[in-house]
């Protein structure tokens, strides 16, 4: 049977960060010995090169501007990750090709979904002048991966249902954070126009005496 709720929630968290995803998945594999993980994630190649990326991300995601520069660079990569695991997956269930095919868009589509909205969430973050910010919000992101991820291997249903809350009211806070981004550069767009109009240089110019 297609495991569709851990495909789910493992896309979802692949689009947050694939390389924490994918490590604690091989290692609950590995040392929890879970049946419905896949034997290939549990390999130590695989385990090695995605806890040297973890860390990579680790350490991009506590610095300013460098993480939503990560995250662009990442906007193909996660979606390809969620989508391969979802593949692995259902090669593991012996799924047939239509239903491989399916986990792959559903593991890919759901990180490519989150990861829109983890970028844009990190986007306005950059925008506080202090750094503790996105050092708070890049822990919270690793721990939410790890936590989701564990949680839905031996809750798959359960955790699928709150990886579709989650994601529905991070792409709602989106939305209003976008709006809301595109009404300010309005604004200082039309501040800047006002500014170097004629009339606006004149405006502040004063009158000569006479």
């Amino acid at each position: 049977m297609l495991p569709v709720s851990l495909i789910f929630t493992s896309g979802v968290a692949s689009g947050v960060n694939s390389y924490a995803a994918v490590l604690v998945l091989g290692l609950l594999g590995r040392f929890g010995h879970v049946a419905a993980i896949p034997p290939v994630l549990e390999r130590p190649p695989v385990l090695a090169a995605a806890a040297v990326l973890y860390f990579g991300q680790f350490v991009v995601g506590k610095v300013p501007v460098l993480d939503s520069v990560w995250d662009v660079v990442h906007t193909a990569l996660r979606p390809v990750a969620g989508g391969a695991i979802g593949v692995v997956m259902a090669q593991h269930a012996q799924a047939n090709s239509t239903a491989v095919i399916a986990a792959a868009a559903l593991g890919g589509g759901s990180a490519l979904a989150s990861h829109v909205v983890k970028t844009g969430m990190r986007v306005g973050v950059n925008t506080s002048p202090e750094p503790f910010s996105n050092i708070v919000a890049s822990l919270a992101e690793d721990l939410g991966v790890a936590g989701l991820v564990s949680f839905a291997v031996f809750h798959p249903v359960t955790a699928a249902i709150a990886a579709a809350v989650v994601l529905a009211a991070g792409i709602a806070l989106f939305a209003l954070l976008a709006s809301r981004i595109r009404r300010a550069w309005r604004r200082r767009r039309d501040a800047r126009q006002r500014r170097g109009s004629p009339g606006g240089r004149l405006a502040g110019v004063p009158s000569p005496q006479r």
